[in-house]
């Protein structure tokens, strides 16, 4: 079993930043991709951004260029820092990991954390 414990988030005014953090434990499972989701009130869960184990990372259009994700293999930690937020920022933000177990049988499975909230408002 996998556990994904968040931090960060909050109320921050809009222009400012925020930074996000996941952290991952448990066993037998090999990280595959690390990312963030959100969603907002109404709304469907979506893609932040998210980064591979080896490659480049991929961000959502409406977040380019001011969202940053980074991660820690080591430590098996995921961050989001955001700059320049809007009210259009403002969701639950969940931490998600997929990977594959490493024990038989051998499935891809992702895990979601229990979210935080970020709301932009002055």
């Amino acid at each position: 079993q996998v556990q994904l414990v968040e931090s960060g988030g909050g109320l921050v005014q809009p222009g400012g930043s925020l930074n996000l953090s996941c952290a991952a434990s448990g066993s037998y499972f090999s990280i595959s991709i690390m990312g963030w989701y959100r969603q907002a009130p109404g709304k469907q869960r979506e893609l932040v951004a998210e980064v591979p184990g080896s490659g480049k990372p991929r961000n959502a259009d409406s977040v380019k260029g001011r969202f940053t994700i980074s991660r820690d293999n080591a430590k098996k930690t995921v961050t989001l820092l955001s700059y320049n937020v809007n009210p259009e920022d403002t969701a639950e933000y969940y931490c998600n990991i997929k990977g594959w177990t490493t024990v038989a049988p051998m499935v891809y499975k992702e895990y979601w954390g229990q979210g935080t909230q970020v709301t932009v408002s002055s």
